[in-house]
């Protein structure tokens, strides 16, 4: 997923000659082809976040389409107040391409995850938040970045996730129905999406699978109508259960009127003391294969 986006936003080079990125000592592998090959476009400014994400701003007012990559505590926690007064206040056209989404980077601890970050990103005005789910979508996702002309926040895994579409989504910025079913409605972002396909598959059509990419701003008119028919709804998320998609989508039915039940599956906010590979934090958590399907087998009954 994070080599298709960044492989995405190189591609495009070939067109124009705006686009600039800028690491911050990460993604070296990613990016050694590039930096070699179009060094006038590229820069890595170190251990120096702050600056990094200052110095695109800059770029951005000088007429810079401006791509900025780090893991995600450094490109959105360590630089909030840069991301807030430097970019976003001033809705400048700069995309920050946070790598390591949700648990992505288990057992390195508390300080590498990414389990509050849509909490944060989405108190921000002007900033698009993207949470894609596979490859296909990490494209397209990438794809509207190019074309932005706000600021952007795109959560990504790291790499090797499956391509769960089957076509390549045509609109990323509203729910992508991903199998149909007439019961439950499952609503869920990132990659966790590969446990819940699996999951659904066990309930033989009964089980509605509906992928949400774009987090801010919301479409919760389309979200309503894609559940539509299903008496529960349950949110998959591997994110606190506070500050993530189903708080927004339980923001809004408190004062919508709405024929369906909402359910959340997510992290206890409590800060994680343990230490298991990411499918092991998975299982810990609840957010694995056979716990989401106990989940939903009881929705059902």
């Amino acid at each position: 997923m994070r080599n298709t986006f960044c492989d995405t936003i190189i591609a495009e080079l070939k067109n124009r000659d705006d686009i600039f990125i800028i690491s911050g000592d990460a993604g070296l592998g990613v990016f050694d082809d590039f930096s070699k090959q179009r060094p006038d476009r590229f820069l890595n400014l170190g251990v120096a976040e702050q600056n990094m994400l200052s110095h695109a701003a800059g770029m951005a007012m000088a007429g810079f389409k401006v791509f900025v990559y780090n893991i995600v505590p450094f490109v959105l926690y360590r630089s909030f107040e840069q991301v807030r007064n430097d970019i976003c206040y001033q809705e400048l056209p700069v995309t920050l391409i946070g790598i390591g989404s949700g648990l992505t980077y288990a057992p390195q601890g508390m300080t590498h995850y990414s389990i509050e970050d849509l909490a944060l990103a989405q108190t921000l005005p002007n900033l698009r938040v993207f949470s894609p789910a596979d490859p296909a979508e990490a494209r397209a996702a990438a794809q509207v970045c190019l074309t932005a002309d706000t600021p952007c926040y795109v959560r990504l895994a790291k790499r090797g996730e499956p391509t769960l579409h089957a076509t390549p989504p045509a609109d990323v910025s509203r729910p992508i129905v991903m199998c149909d079913g007439k019961d439950v409605a499952v609503v869920v972002h990132g990659p966790i999406l590969a446990e819940v396909l699996v999951a659904a598959q066990q309930f033989q059509g009964n089980v509605r699978v509906i992928s949400v990419p774009q987090i801010a701003p919301l479409d919760m008119v389309s979200i309503n109508a894609a559940v539509a028919g299903c008496a529960q709804v349950l949110v998959v998320e591997e994110h606190y259960s506070s500050g993530g998609l189903g708080t927004r989508i339980a923001q809004w039915r408190a004062t919508h009127t709405a024929d369906w039940q909402l359910n959340l599956m997510a992290l206890p906010d409590e800060f994680v003391h343990v230490v298991r590979t990411q499918n092991g934090m998975r299982e810990h958590y609840g957010l694995d294969v056979p716990s989401i399907a106990k989940r939903i087998q009881s929705l059902m009954g």
